[in-house]
């Protein structure tokens, strides 16, 4: 099973707006004018063979004019900010809304990941700094290095829901760039930290200004792109996390030679250098975000006409509406209210999701923040250190896209998913058998690269989060729940390598290889968790009548996953 619309027959004539545009995804429904209009939006979906079809069909969500009239009434209601595009009878052909893709993914999409690029810069420079003696410099040990982290990532935690929040009212458009300056201002501060408690202030400081960024930014996402075009461009949204790895390696590689100059050490420069890099993006992120499809006037993005025509604004209204009628539900500068919050919180059906978001990546975790620490205890200099991380990162990011392909080309989630952690289990279990004084250090440093090129499922994840959600309300909430998750996980695996169990971390390692393995059950659980859920669905809409189906979809106060005509992804 995967979406509701692969799992049961339904009336044609019914139409379900919470689930999506139903009816122009049941197997089996066509139409000859459905057909005339559509066609597929890449090669690489073609050569997939998957069903991603664009252009405008006769028999979409909105076909029935009470359908039509009860949603224009709730735009109306809650102030949808692009009501005034939607059109139930708007008509476009495929090769309009294939051009206009692309042009969303060259506004919108690059410049997210170029953010995201200017967020993961000062996460993870941290790990480069320490292989030029930052640590001993400052009096600092291993566990001092975790306590900051931990600090860092407790705040960033803290930080997640009410920036979420922040953002929902005032606009990520407006929030996201103010978040920028800020950790760029911070991080280059840390140029003149003397002790650890310098470190652990900066640390706190930090997790503040970055927290929700990236809930923030997928919500934002959410406001051009259809459900089943967000995880691909998700995937390429997190290949920032290895490009800045590996760009960041390089860098890192000859800043950290500048060490003497000005009589700063190198890991000064790196701040320093990086941070001013992050403040340009952030001042430019001011007027390259838009608020919304409609919203793109202004007086950097053209005051006239903007980004968009009118019809293309049309074409991305009604397309994102037909797709999912909930987008529309609160606008994109509505606050959500206390009541609001209690009832997304309350959504227990999405916390199999939240509890896979703490354990899926704790096993990478330590790996990857010490890499280059370690690599400097088996006797390779800074430079070598740096430049030895680089094949992980390039792995990654590869396997990165070809596992979120493979969940987009099959519609499954959760088992493409746990491909992630059936990667890392021999490697990590080698990790643990190998001898003391056994394979030298290229094995160990293979091993561990094996380990860190793992295939991240985090985009599966998010766009699953964001598929199940199934109203902007629990969307905004449940975004900045799932990274508060994950980011507890990363508080886990932050203290998991510890002082005394160095240089191989054998105790570490070896509750890492216990993770894995209950990451793996996790995963079959959440599925079958979700089947159950659907199933029972299945049992009371069924056993409704076509007019008692009708009277449901237009009346009910049911909203996001609670309601009857959604079904769950897995």
């Amino acid at each position: 099973m995967t979406e509701f619309q692969d799992e049961k027959k339904v009336v044609s004539s019914i139409a379900t707006p919470s689930s999506g545009s139903l009816n122009d995804d049941v197997k089996g429904v066509s139409s000859p004018a459905r057909s005339a209009s559509v066609s597929h939006v890449s090669l690489s979906e073609e050569l997939g063979g998957t069903k991603d079809e664009y252009g405008s069909t006769p028999d979409h969500v909105f076909s029935d004019p009470a359908v039509a009239a009860h949603w224009a009434e709730v735009y109306e209601r809650a102030g949808y900010e692009n009501r005034h595009r939607f059109d139930p009878s708007f008509q476009w052909d495929a090769s309009e809304e294939r051009k206009l893709v692309r042009k969303i993914d060259f506004r919108i999409m690059l410049w997210a990941w170029i953010m995201f690029c200017s967020l993961d810069l000062h996460r993870k420079n941290i790990n480069r700094a320490i292989s030029d003696d930052m640590l001993p410099e400052l009096g600092m040990n291993t566990n001092d290095f975790n306590y900051g982290q931990t600090i860092f990532l407790a705040t960033f935690l803290l930080a997640e829901l009410p920036s979420g929040l922040v953002a929902k009212k005032l606009g990520a458009d407006r929030f996201i760039p103010m978040q920028i300056v800020s950790w760029s201002i911070l991080s280059g501060a840390q140029v003149w930290i003397t002790n650890k408690a310098h470190f652990y202030v900066i640390k706190a400081l930090m997790g503040v200004a970055m927290g929700g960024f990236i809930p923030d930014i997928v919500l934002w996402l959410t406001y051009y792109y259809k459900s089943n075009e967000l995880p691909l461009r998700l995937a390429f949204f997190w290949t920032a996390l290895s490009t800045v790895n590996i760009v960041g390696s390089l860098m890192a590689a000859g800043i950290l030679q500048m060490r003497g100059i000005n009589g700063w050490s190198g890991w000064q420069w790196l701040f320093l250098i990086e941070a001013l890099i992050s403040l340009v993006v952030g001042i430019f992120a001011f007027v390259l975000m838009p608020p919304g499809p409609c919203q793109t006037k202004s007086w950097f993005r053209g005051r006239k006409n903007g980004w968009f025509s009118d019809r293309e604004e049309s074409i991305m209204v009604n397309r994102l509406l037909r797709d999912d009628p909930s987008k529309g539900d609160m606008n994109n500068r509505e606050g959500v209210s206390a009541k609001g919050l209690l009832l997304a919180i309350q959504e227990w059906e999405m916390w199999p999701l939240y509890i896979i978001g703490v354990c899926a990546y704790i096993p990478p975790g330590p790996p990857g923040n010490y890499l280059s620490l370690i690599l400097r205890t088996h006797g390779f200099t800074v430079f070598q250190s740096n430049l030895l991380t680089i094949p992980a990162y390039f792995l990654f990011a590869c396997n990165l896209v070809v596992l979120s392909y493979f969940s987009k080309r099959f519609k499954e989630r959760a088992l493409i998913a746990s491909i992630s952690q059936w990667w890392m289990l021999p490697f990590l279990a080698a990790i643990v058998a190998l001898p003391n004084n056994a394979g030298g250090v290229w094995v160990r440093y293979a091993l561990l690269t094996g380990v860190l090129s793992y295939p991240y499922c985090h985009a599966i994840l998010v766009a699953w989060n964001a598929r199940n959600s199934n109203s902007v309300r629990t969307r905004a909430v449940s975004a900045a729940l799932y990274n508060m998750f994950v980011q507890a996980g990363s508080i886990i695996y932050d203290n998991i390598y510890r002082e005394d169990d160095k240089p191989l971390y054998k105790r570490g390692n070896k509750v890492l290889l216990a993770v894995v393995c209950l990451n793996i059950a996790l995963f079959l659980l959440t599925k079958a968790f979700y089947v159950w859920r659907n199933r029972l669905k299945d049992e009371k809409w069924n056993a409704m009548t076509p007019e008692e189906q009708q009277e449901y979809v237009l009346t009910t106060k049911d909203e996001g996953p609670k309601r009857l005509d959604f079904r769950f992804a897995h």
